[in-house]
């Protein structure tokens, strides 16, 4: 991929590698950092632009560069030859697909987290809804672990565990920290939904009944 997306300061940026850049605008790697290194050495404002890593061969660390949007322009602008107006409009062009991309992100990211905030006033709804309308019994604390795994079935077609190790989930994280925003959706409405149905006085197994009848398995979104 000529641009990616990378980490700085704990945010997200759009970068080129400098080894892509030698690569495809035909030049030497060497020539390239001696570049780079020259326009921080005669600006120190230009650093940023320019994140230093490494990258290993066969068993060795030699250095290359992430270069910004800004980096990238102010290298390549010295550049020169029949391909080089090319490779510069193609680059142009994949950080302005990538910047797209970034922004979707953001965006899901910012649904994402209203939708966990919005959970946790609903699961409160289920688990008091729980509390008040259901019958003490030695089996009323597993009502909520099990009405949660039957929404997770319900919704995904699969047991609690198989999205656990579908989802990759971690130690003391939770499915919920893995899913879209709105796969986050489909669980909060499925929680009022059984919190409304509990409020009917429904038993678990007419809920279960219930609520498999009405619905089918959304797809797992990658």
């Amino acid at each position: 991929m000529l641009v990616k997306i990378v980490e700085q300061n704990k945010e997200e940026i759009l970068t080129a590698n400098s080894r892509d850049v030698a690569e495809h605008f035909e030049k030497q790697h060497k020539d390239v950092l001696e570049s780079i290194r020259n326009l921080t050495a005669e600006n120190s404002a230009t650093k940023s632009m320019f994140i230093e890593t490494s990258f290993e061969s066969r068993g060795k660390f030699y250095p290359q560069y992430e270069l910004t949007r800004d980096g990238f322009s102010l290298l390549v602008m010295g550049f020169t030859g029949s391909k080089a107006l090319e490779w510069k409009l193609k680059y142009i062009e994949a950080f302005n697909e990538m910047e797209r991309e970034l922004k979707r992100l953001f965006e899901e990211r910012k649904r994402t987290e209203i939708e966990r905030a919005k959970g946790i006033i609903i699961r409160h709804v289920l688990t008091d809804t729980i509390k008040m309308k259901i019958a003490d019994s030695p089996n009323k604390k597993f009502a909520y672990p099990n009405y949660t795994k039957l929404i997770y079935r319900t919704i995904f077609g699969k047991s609690l565990k198989e999205l656990q190790a579908d989802f990759g989930v971690k130690p003391k994280e939770t499915v919920r920290d893995y899913m879209t925003a709105e796969q986050l959706k489909e669980v909060e409405s499925m929680e009022m939904l059984v919190s409304s149905l509990i409020n009917l006085g429904m038993s678990y197994d007419e809920i279960k009944s219930f609520i498999q009848q009405k619905y089918t398995p959304m797809l797992m979104a990658g």
